[in-house]
């Protein structure tokens, strides 16, 4: 046996030669290993120089003292394929950045250590539900534009305690926006969050409102609820300087922002917003934009200072300013009956119908007048909350106080009494409490529907909705059986998972797309996890994700088999339509759905067919909005390219504008027309400019817009839609599109921007207003081309009516809509692109002149709103509606006791909602 001696130093030294040996090297091979699995997996190309022995020398990559691996950059080098699961053993890596590129399938998981994660504008389908668990040092997180498969914001997020940036716009987010912002939340130093373009739906947490977040993005969900509730939370915001919550359904006033002296940019439009601007929003001192358009905002429309940029149609939008000139007054009696629904939060129902700045010559809902003055208050059956406001003392000719059959709440204010000419005052059937103020001995009081009228504060079992202890306690005993179901179908999921989890598994890659198409055939993984082939009939008849010819939404993919028997196997009868492209068919699944299939002519030469064909996939998977149509799925076999979209019954716009009279079907009434022309308005808005990029349609025309059967439009065709460069409004391409429709501009110079897709909206319009094509060969050589020959019709007012499509019933309303549409069209054909209006003017212009097609309201011969024109029955509906009961009550005068009687009569009026923009 050989003795070894060793000093104190040498047996150090020793031990440290042997930590080297038994961890770096270890794991500097080990980071060897993965790079060059990774190297492998996506394809790395020449460019990038990985090619030494020592990863740490590749470009992109760097590598602390001890060579591992902490930073992977990889931006913009249109890279494919799959990131491999080995890149967690990176166990170093602090920074991952891979955006820009064409990387596709599940995202993996990373070390702990990770700072940094930037890999938006892939094709990632899925990232791990506990991706973020443990990361307690990620600081930066944009995941934006990705094809993930419908996901929730995960819980683990709350780990993330150092996080200060995360944007997932467009990533496919649905559920709600968890409740974890706060000072004192795990997320407290927050201080960017971008969430817009997403399937989010909901309130906005109240953490919000103790956060530090300076940009708030959570504007355009696509969902069918959108974000809901109020903004109150922004008002405690104080460090925001940006907020988008725009194109969602938000409610109620906007909240005070006294407060929020650092915000620059503010966009509310397109929600439901109703009440007054405050004064605190003007005032702000760093304001620099603000976008209020589409709303139902009320009271006199904002002046802003100068230098503050305003979007153009704020007060010609939804919005119901008592004027047209910012920071002119309202009339006083305006401004009064704005501060008595201020405690009622501004309801939308008044919003809607509340218009001009006399409520006597414009019939406000629920007011009626005499002579000038507000003799009645109907505000009965309105699902009103909020409490009364003593403000209604003010209006001094007031009868009738009528607010039986709401929600409302708090007590009866004693200003009320002194209203000289009060007769009658209905506060039947609400949640109120209180001492009664003593009225005059004339005035009719109804009480009964308040259990706690007369009490000094409102019973807590009633607030609870539970009446009393014996009902709390069934109400205890419901909640608990609730709970109960829901563990029970858990557990029987969680088992249905288990017996089925590789299909489960399966079908959840395939079912990403909320539209997919669940074709009823095979899915075959291989042993990789990377890619999953079609099986039909035992054979593999496609793979959906490889690394090498990669589509977009390789989730959407459907056999060539399935669509040959849901056509007939493409037979003439099936077929609905014929263009450059090549032929489209009707078809029907197996539940009855039915589906339009674009057949691509087979044995194309050129490239024009398959640029189509991704670009198509490309756009419509990135893109969604509900006027433009959806795409299903897609079929790539051989020389057979197929798309499937959504079957529309009503055709293409042309064959209602120009082929009715052989299609046997009915000419269009201008309203229809109208609704058509918004609809595409906003489709094209949608593109240019709520998405992230901005997508150039191309080649709009009637033939590209298709119909349902509620003739609601949408666009179609984005086989020659183009993605502008980030950050130019103007580039170079190619020529395509279809004469008659092409900006002078594009085809003179191939320069292509926004404004060519407004100048053939424009085009569209004509067509629209005439009944004639773009270019029609059988007119006078003068007359072919529709543009110059309606602008000529245009400016000579006396033959302008001539023009009109012959089918449109006109009348001195109507005609002053087409006039205003014809303007529109002509501005959107200008000549100069700079001289045409952005889409947004064009939906903004549409949507005010679509929303006045309202039945006309009789006129009335008395406050009840009777006219003695109409029928017995017609008069007894109106009669009752105004009443808000089915039953005559012909009691004069009834005691305090009697107005606590039976009210179980009553009965409310259903109502219309207005045509909102979405």
């Amino acid at each position: 046996m050989v003795k070894v001696e060793l000093s104190f130093g040498g047996s150090f030294n020793f031990v440290l030669v042997l930590m080297f040996y038994v961890f770096v090297i270890p794991t500097r091979c080990q980071d060897e290993v993965v790079m060059n699995i990774l190297k492998n997996s996506i394809s790395a190309p020449i460019v990038l120089q990985w090619t030494d022995p020592n990863v740490c020398k590749w470009k992109n990559i760097n590598c602390d003292s001890r060579n591992r691996v902490t930073d992977i950059k990889l931006a913009n080098q249109t890279l494919q394929g799959i990131l491999p699961k080995e890149l967690v053993k990176l166990t170093a890596l602090q920074r991952f950045e891979c955006q820009g590129n064409g990387l596709t399938g599940p995202f993996p998981y990373l070390s702990k250590s990770l700072q940094r994660l930037i890999i938006h504008d892939n094709q990632f389908t899925s990232i791990p539900s506990n991706f973020f668990t443990g990361m307690r040092n990620l600081q930066e997180v944009n995941i934006d534009d990705n094809p993930l498969s419908l996901w929730q914001i995960p819980n683990s997020l709350r780990d993330c305690v150092a996080l200060r940036y995360f944007s997932a716009h467009n990533a496919d987010i649905n559920g709600t926006i968890p409740d974890i912002f706060g000072r004192d939340g795990p997320l407290s130093g927050l201080v960017f969050l971008e969430l817009s373009s997403n399937y989010l739906e909901g309130v906005l947490p109240a953490s919000l409102s103790s956060s530090s977040i300076e940009f708030l993005l959570v504007n355009g969900q696509n969902s069918n609820n959108k974000l809901t509730g109020t903004l109150d939370v922004l008002q405690n915001m104080t460090s925001l300087k940006k907020i988008w919550v725009n194109d969602n359904s938000f409610t109620g006033p906007i909240p005070d922002v006294s407060r929020l002296d650092q915000l620059s940019d503010i966009n509310l439009r397109d929600n439901q917003l109703t009440g007054v601007v405050p004064p605190s929003l003007v005032n702000l001192p760093n304001l620099g934009l603000v976008k209020l358009t589409n709303n139902y905002l009320q009271g006199s429309p904002p002046k802003f200072r100068n230098g503050v940029e305003v979007d153009n149609n704020m007060v010609g939008s939804r919005n119901q300013f008592c004027t047209n000139v910012p920071g002119q007054p309202c009339s006083p009696l305006v401004n009064v009956l704005l501060l008595v629904i201020e405690p009622l939060g501004y309801p939308l129902e008044f919003a809607e119908n509340w218009q001009g700045n006399d409520p006597c010559a414009n019939k406000w809902v629920g007011i009626v007048c005499a002579d000038g003055n507000i003799s009645v208050i109907n505000f009965q059956n309105m699902r009103l909350t909020g409490h009364i406001s003593p403000n209604f003392a003010s209006l001094s000719s007031l009868t009738k106080l009528l607010f039986a059959n709401n929600s409302l709440t708090g007590t009866i204010p004693n200003q009320l009494t002194s209203m000289p000419l009060l007769q009658e005052f209905d506060v039947s059937n609400n949640h109120l409490y209180g001492r009664v103020p003593s009225f005059s001995e004339g005035v009719v009081l109804k009480l009964g529907g308040n259990p706690d009228i007369g009490k000094d504060k409102p019973s807590t079992s009633d607030n609870l909705g539970l009446g009393g202890s014996g009902n709390k306690s069934n109400g205890v005993s419901v909640i608990v059986g609730i709970i109960l179901g829901i563990v029970i179908l858990l557990c029987i999921g969680a088992l249905l998972i288990i017996k089925f989890g590789k299909r489960f598994r399966i079908h959840t890659r395939m079912g990403k797309h909320p539209d997919a198409i669940k074709v009823h055939h095979k899915y075959q993984w291989d042993e990789n996890d990377v890619k999953v082939s079609v099986v039909s009939n035992g054979e593999v008849s496609g793979v959906l994700s490889t690394t090498g010819n990669v589509y977009e939404a390789s989730n959407m993919v459907i056999s060539i088999q399935v669509l040959r028997q849901v056509t007939y196997n493409f037979c003439e009868e099936k077929i609905v339509g014929k263009g450059g492209f090549g032929t489209v068919y009707k078809g029907e699944l197996h539940d009855g759905t039915q589906i339009a299939v674009k057949r691509m002519q087979s044995g194309m030469g050129d490239e024009k067919g398959p640029n189509e064909f991704t670009s198509e996939i490309a756009v419509l998977t990135k893109v969604r909005h509900k006027h433009l149509v959806s795409l299903l799925g897609y079929c790539l076999d051989g020389d057979e390219r197929l798309l499937v979209y959504e079957y529309m019954p009503q055709g293409a716009l042309s064959r209602h504008l120009f082929n009715w009279k052989e299609e046997g079907i009915k000419p269009l009434e201008w309203k229809t027309r109208l609704s058509i022309a918004l609809d595409v308005a906003r489709a094209v808005e949608y593109l240019h400019g709520f998405t992230q990029q901005i997508f150039i349609h191309r080649d709009l025309k009637p033939s590209n817009i298709l119909l349902g059967d509620d003739m609601r439009a949408k666009v179609s065709d984005f086989g020659l839609v183009r993605l502008a460069p980030e950050g130019k409004l103007s580039f170079q391409t190619r020529l395509a599109g279809t004469f008659g429709y092409m900006a002078p501009e594009y085809a003179v110079t191939g320069r292509l921007t926004t404004k060519a897709d407004v100048y053939s909206f424009g085009v569209i319009l004509m067509e629209i207003i005439t009944g004639r094509k773009a270019l029609d060969d059988t007119q006078p050589e003068e007359n072919i081309h529709l543009v110059t020959w309606f602008r000529r019709m245009l400016l000579n007012k006396s033959s302008f009516q001539t023009i009109i499509d012959q089918t449109i019933e006109v009348d001195e309303e109507t005609y002053a809509s087409i006039n205003t549409v014809a303007e529109l069209a002509g501005h959107c054909s200008a000549r100069e692109p700079h001289q045409r209006p952005d889409m947004s003017h064009a939906v903004n212009v549409l949507s005010s002149l679509v929303e006045v097609w309202k039945p006309a309201e009789q006129d009335v011969d008395d406050i009840y709103g009777i006219n003695f024109d109409m029928t017995l029955p017609e008069a007894l509906q109106r009669w009752q509606a105004f009443e808000g009961r089915s039953t005559l009550d012909l009691t004069l005068s009834p005691s305090p006791m009697q107005t606590t009687g039976d009210n179980s009569h009553t009965s409310e009026s259903p109502k219309v909602p207005s045509d909102a923009r979405k």
